[in-house]
């Protein structure tokens, strides 16, 4: 054959291919109608269905419904309600945006070997949904629900059910504590707090929260034991290891005696404006096969007598046990407000100075042997004084400084606060001839410096 005969020869063969593939694409065009829609082709309401199922990805995931949600393959797995209806939601009113009508290949829309699959029953009827492809020409998802159609979807169920198991536990629920009347602790140590507004146990109106020790009321620091409990209201109870413990489990996790029990007294706001009262319990333990490793630390909770057992992150395990008086009390020397203090009595160095004031507040003005001084300085050092460790170890150093303090305050008009040597690095600390704490000696020297720059600047003994 020649070249020319051979060229016209493959030419015939190209066009009658191309008007084979003319017709097919014709046929196919006659056969699917795609087009616009807004219609709403399932109308389920949540509270008719009684049983789900779906499967997307590795999860094969199944649910019945007498008068409570029941996980099939295990009737203790505690069933959040809420989230099953959530799921539900979707179906109630399931709109499209396209419809592609009579398919006969649901291949090229990922619909022969969907995504993921989604079974209802509700009252006579049964529902199978699946999930095709995603279309990133329309943001939209691909559906079948095997009425011959093929759908563009307005929302995307896998966005929902691409879940696991543990995205439908009912997990055990911290309220919120609108407010704290008391906490008691069990554990590192044994000891209660408690709420009280306007305590004369303290000279800084800021305390609300206190404890009890050798029958004397203690201030503990707001501040701490606020962030002590936003830490526990903060807790991400979704890390469960068992959802359904026996008690002979519990020493699995070391929960059969755990190392910290805290038990927290509360009021909080309800729906309705109304107050209501409630306690929580939360018991904390490490893995009892970790708990000589100082590198590694795996920890576990429990709410109350729940069969839920939570992993905890390391980090809230520390927290938590910082519980202590020493964790949650003043770690100030002085935890007074500057605004409070009237007067300074400072003996330093076999001299006593007299520090006085006159006005409130910031309009507060001091003098030294009648002439008026700075005393910001004196009073950042004298605030500035922090325990870096608590002892009640009796002073045999040197006394570096001694300052009365007068306050304007009914129940504590006055308080002495002495430093005493104690090593090249700290300052023992007493307050009212009781030892509290070590501070470090450069807290002490800034004191006695601002003392001298008083002194210096012209304040006579």
């Amino acid at each position: 054959m020649k070249r020319s005969e051979r060229l016209m020869f493959l030419a015939g063969v190209l066009c009658a291919a191309c008007a084979v593939t003319f017709g097919v694409v014709r046929t196919k065009e006659q056969k699917e109608k795609i087009k616009n829609s807004d219609a709403v082709i399932l109308t389920i309401p949540a509270d008719t269905v009684t049983a789900l199922s779906w499967e997307t990805g590795t999860e094969n995931l199944s649910f019945h419904k007498e008068e409570m949600w029941t996980y099939d393959e295990d009737a203790a797995f505690p069933v959040d309600e809420e989230k099953i209806g959530e799921l539900l939601e979707i179906f109630e009113e399931f709109g499209v945006s396209f419809v592609i009508e009579d398919v006969e290949d649901y291949g090229q829309y990922g619909l022969d070997d969907p995504e993921g699959t989604i079974r209802l029953e509700a009252g006579e009827e049964s529902y199978e949904i699946l999930l095709g492809d995603f279309s990133a020409m329309d943001s939209e998802r691909y559906v079948s629900i095997g009425d011959g159609n093929a759908y563009l979807v307005k929302e995307d169920p896998m966005d929902s059910f691409n879940i696991g198991l543990s995205s439908v536990i009912k997990n055990d629920q911290v309220p919120a504590m609108d407010q704290v009347e008391r906490i008691r602790f069990t554990g590192p140590e044994a000891y209660e707090i408690f709420y009280e507004e306007d305590s004369t146990a303290t000279y800084s109106p800021g305390d609300i929260y206190f404890t009890s020790r050798d029958e004397k009321t203690l201030p503990l620091d707001t501040s701490r034991v606020t962030t002590y409990l936003n830490t526990v209201m903060g807790l991400g109870l979704s890390d469960y290891v068992s959802y359904n413990a026996a008690e002979e489990e519990l020493s699995g996790y070391g929960l059969d005696e755990p190392q910290l029990v805290v038990e927290t007294e509360y009021t909080t706001e309800n729906e309705d404006g109304k107050e209501e009262t409630g306690t929580f319990t939360l018991s904390v333990s490490r893995d009892p096969e970790e708990k000589e490793d100082d590198e590694t630390v795996t920890a576990y909770a429990r709410v109350g007598e729940s069969g839920i057992i939570y992993r905890l992150l390391s980090g809230d395990y520390e927290k938590l046990m910082k519980m202590t008086y020493n964790d949650l009390r003043h770690q100030e020397v002085l935890p007074a407000d500057r605004y409070d203090i009237t007067g300074l009595t400072v003996v330093l160095e076999g001299e006593t100075y007299q520090l006085e004031s006159r006005g409130k507040d910031s309009d507060r003005k001091w003098t030294c042997a009648g002439e008026e001084t700075d005393t910001a300085a004196l009073l950042d050092a004298l605030l500035a004084l922090e325990a870096e460790s608590f002892t009640e170890e009796a002073p045999v150093g040197k006394e570096e400084i001694r300052m009365t303090v007068f306050l304007d305050n009914e129940n504590y008009p006055q308080v002495t606060v002495a430093l005493y040597r104690y090593d090249g690095e700290y300052c023992l600390a007493e307050v009212d001839g009781e030892p509290v704490s070590l501070v470090p000696r450069s807290q002490a020297v800034d004191l006695t410096e601002a003392v001298h720059g008083i002194v210096l600047s012209g304040g006579n003994k």
